[in-house]
């Protein structure tokens, strides 16, 4: 049949080929097809051009030759896997892949696991993967594509990106002792604070309370959440954390709580945790069960970031 052109099989011509194949006909494959016999007879023509190969045998009834059962195989997984993948981006079938999440530490140890359970039953042959970091290392995650969607502190700051405030947290003073009073400057100036790496939003806010109250900022880094429970209940130092998240905690760590007074308590302990995505148009099927788990109702939001608290626990 002479060389064979530069192969750009179309997966209508496979279609075609398979069904001559499987009816024994052009004519019975281009009535199931609803089509005419002289599209379907030009397809399959055209691939054997674009193969060089014969690839059926045009007889009565119409067989694939060996080269053509070979192309059989390969076109019936190839079809399946468009087709699949079709379902799942239109959404006629459930979630699979892997759904890449990232979250500051705190809320991944509270808020995520029942989020996740009901993510997995609702989707079971989705895999999900957790990565926890500090928020501005969450949103450059995000928008390099190397996570799907991000649980950070406050509405993200970026045009290209979204967002839906999911929970509200309190931040409080974290010690290894019970506390009549909340400490002065003198006593905040005697122990430093224990938090996590730069980027951390909560690291700020240590440096907001500390600026308000006019003392210099002594911030030892700590890798964990339970790095920085248990120093503090060493008496390394003071912690700054939401209350829920150290209440749960309690009883494994023995750490005391003392709410920020006054303005402090506006200005620094109020913190938003806000649900982050890129633009809708790039949502994966996994991006769209997790939004729907979480009870976001995507429509009510305009394009770019969004302001609706969800009961979310």
């Amino acid at each position: 049949m002479g060389k064979p052109a530069k192969s750009t099989m179309q997966l209508k011509s496979l279609r075609m080929f398979l069904a001559v194949c499987d009816s024994g006909s052009f004519g019975a494959a281009a009535q199931q097809l609803h089509t005419v016999q002289s599209n379907v007879t030009a397809h399959v023509k055209k691939l054997e051009d674009e193969t060089g190969v014969q690839l059926v045998e045009r007889s009565a009834p119409v067989h694939a030759t060996p080269a053509g059962r070979l192309l059989a195989r390969h076109a019936r997984r190839m079809l399946a896997d468009h087709d699949e993948a079709l379902a799942l981006l239109q959404g006629s079938a459930r979630a699979a892949g892997t759904l890449r999440i990232g979250s500051m530490e705190t809320t991944a140890a509270l808020r995520l696991p029942p989020l996740l359970a009901r993510l997995h039953q609702t989707q079971p042959g989705l895999d999900l993967e957790l990565r926890t970091a500090p928020t501005a290392e969450l949103l450059a995650d995000l928008l390099a594509g190397r996570i799907d969607c991000a649980f950070v502190s406050g509405m993200p700051p970026q045009s290209r990106l979204q967002g839906w405030k999911v929970f509200e947290e309190e931040l409080v003073l974290v010690t290894a002792f019970a506390l009549a009073r909340f400490p002065d400057a003198a006593q905040l100036s005697a122990m430093p604070f224990l938090a996590f790496r730069q980027g951390c939003s909560y690291r700020q806010r240590i440096e907001l309370l500390l600026a308000a109250r006019g003392v210099a900022a002594r911030i030892m880094e700590m890798g964990s959440l339970d790095a920085i429970l248990g120093c503090v209940a060493a008496g390394m130092g003071y912690g700054l954390l939401p209350r829920s998240v150290v209440q749960a905690q309690q009883h494994r760590f023995g750490v005391h709580i003392t709410a920020l007074p006054g303005v402090l308590a506006r200005d620094v302990a109020h913190v938003e945790t806000w649900f982050t995505v890129p633009a809708r148009a790039g949502w994966s099927p996994a991006l769209h069960a997790c939004v729907q788990v979480l009870g976001i109702q995507v429509d009510a939001v305009a394009m770019g970031a969004g302001n609706l608290s969800l009961a979310v626990s």
